[in-house]
C-alpha cells in the first residue's frame, strides 16, 4: 500500500494530470531521475525522444505500478517469475518477451521483446498509481550524459523543454540493471545495483 504524503500526492495529481494531456514529467526513482510518458501516446513518445535527443532505435523502459501488472505486457515463464519475486519492485529492469497486441508496436521498436520495471521509491509508485497508464520511463539526460539525481539538475538540464518536474532526489547514483531473460541464461546488458551472478542464482534455483 503506498503512503499518504500531501506534498507529493498533490505533485503526482498534477503530473498525471499533464501525463494524460500527453506532457513530459521527471520523477525521483529508487536509482536515479526518471523522465515519463504515458506509452501510448505516441506525440509523447516522439516528443520524449526530442527532448533526449535519443536515437530514434532505442526503446524505453515500461513503468508499471505492480508486479502483477507485468503479465498484462509480457510472456511470463516459471524461471522469470523466481527473477520478479526476487528482485522486484527493486533496481532492476528485465527483458522479456511481450503479449502480443499489450503494446504499441513502437515502444518495441515492431520487435517481441519489452523492457520493465517496477519502482520502490514512493513518488514514483504514487505517481504511477494516480496516472491511467503505465509509462515509458529513461533517465533524466541528455542521450549520452550522466543522469540527474535530484529536481534541481533536471530543472538544469531541460528547463522549460520538459512540462513538470516533481520535487526530490533519487535514491541511487546509478541506474538500474538490465538483464535478458528472453534466452536460456539471464544476461546482463547494462550493469547496475543487481549483480549478474545473484539473477543467475535465482533463475537457475
Amino acid at each position: 500500500m503506498v503512503k499518504f504524503n500531501p506534498r507529493i500526492n498533490d505533485e503526482a495529481a498534477l503530473a498525471s494530470e499533464i501525463l494524460s494531456k500527453g506532457g513530459v514529467v521527471a520523477f525521483p526513482t529508487e536509482t536515479v531521475m526518471g523522465l515519463g510518458v504515458s506509452f501510448n501516446d505516441r506525440k509523447a513518445y516522439d516528443k520524449l525522444n526530442k527532448v533526449k535527443e535519443r536515437p530514434e532505435d532505442k526503446p524505453y523502459t515500461l513503468m508499471v505500478k505492480n508486479v502483477e501488472e507485468i503479465s498484462k505486457y509480457a510472456i511470463i515463464d516459471e524461471a522469470t517469475q523466481r527473477v520478479i519475486n526476487a528482485f522486484m519492485p527493486g533496481s532492476i529492469t528485465i527483458l522479456v518477451r511481450v503479449k502480443k497486441g499489450s503494446v504499441p508496436a513502437y515502444v518495441t521498436h515492431n520487435t517481441d521483446v519489452i523492457g520493465i520495471r517496477v519502482p520502490t521509491n514512493i513518488e514514483a509508485r504514487i505517481l504511477l498509481n494516480m496516472a491511467s497508464e503505465p509509462l515509458l520511463v529513461p533517465s533524466a539526460n541528455k542521450s549520452g550524459s550522466k543522469p540527474a539525481l535530484n529536481s534541481d539538475e533536471v530543472k538544469q538540464v531541460f528547463g522549460q523543454e520538459i512540462d513538470f518536474v516533481m520535487t526530490g532526489k533519487a535514491k541511487g547514483e546509478v541506474p538500474s540493471t538490465i538483464v535478458d531473460l528472453t534466452k536460456e541464461t539471464p544476461k546482463v546488458v547494462r550493469p547496475g545495483p543487481i549483480p549478474e551472478e545473484e539473477i543467475i542464482k535465482v533463475w537457475n534455483s
